[in-house]
């Protein structure tokens, strides 16, 4: 193949890349608002276009399949391939958990209020686009500042989930406390109190393994640029 052919294959897998980030940052920002609001329709459509972010994934897999079995590159090009056949992988599984997050919400209402969804989900939306964009300008201390954020974002889902178990406690202990000379409580009730706070439960953990995703995008492309693999393990 002729350089100027191949050179126009690894700008094209590059512009492939960054095109998928973006439309996985769509998806979760659409989950988001599905999760918030219980739009039943919106989560819908997450869920049903994720068809066309896994044939995405499939042709861009393909496309650094043929590249490292073809052309054979070498140092900077190698890493470039080798960098974004896994960072593609990382946004099929953003975008799958965007599906699971949309479909929290439900018909019913959103995730449980204990949950700031909006704020979280914003979070860790922010981390992938930036991951995305470090990957499209090939900078490696956006790559760093994403990785040192992770932290803190941790945090802020370990408080979300610490909020709902004691909501669902102190609910808990005003049951019990009515409990004498009151109705028997509602199992119906108390059952769907559960479902809520497992739901939110869930929520939190997926929100958190997204920015995970974003991480590992970020370090993958402090690889492909710097061969530093400080970020990766």
């Amino acid at each position: 193949m002729p350089r100027e052919n191949y050179q126009e294959r690894l700008d094209e897998l590059r512009d492939g890349v960054v095109a998928m980030g973006e439309t996985v940052c769509g998806r979760l920002d659409d989950a988001v608002e599905a999760a918030v609001s219980g739009d039943d329709e919106l989560a819908r459509s997450v869920i049903e276009s994720d068809h066309e972010v896994n044939e995405t994934y499939l042709a861009l897999e393909d496309e650094c399949t043929e590249l490292l079995a073809l052309q054979q590159p070498v140092a900077g090009d190698l890493r470039l391939v080798a960098a974004s056949f896994k960072i593609i992988t990382d946004l099929e599984r953003v975008a799958d958990l965007a599906t699971n997050l949309a479909a929290y919400g439900g018909p019913e209402g959103g995730v449980h209020p204990a949950v700031d969804v909006r704020d979280l989900g914003d979070g860790a939306r922010e981390m992938v686009a930036d991951a995305v964009a470090a990957y499209a300008a090939r900078d490696p201390d956006a790559c760093r500042e994403i990785a040192a954020s992770d932290d803190a974002f941790d945090e802020r889902c370990r408080e979300a989930s610490e909020a709902v178990v004691r909501e669902l406690l102190e609910a808990d202990r005003a049951r019990n406390a009515a409990r004498d000379g009151a109705a028997p409580t509602d199992g119906e009730a108390l059952e769907a109190s559960l479902d809520d706070v497992s739901q939110a439960l869930l929520a939190v953990r997926d929100l958190e393994r997204i920015a995970d995703h974003a991480v590992n995008v970020a370090a993958r492309t402090l690889y492909m640029i710097e061969n530093d693999d400080e970020l990766i393990y």
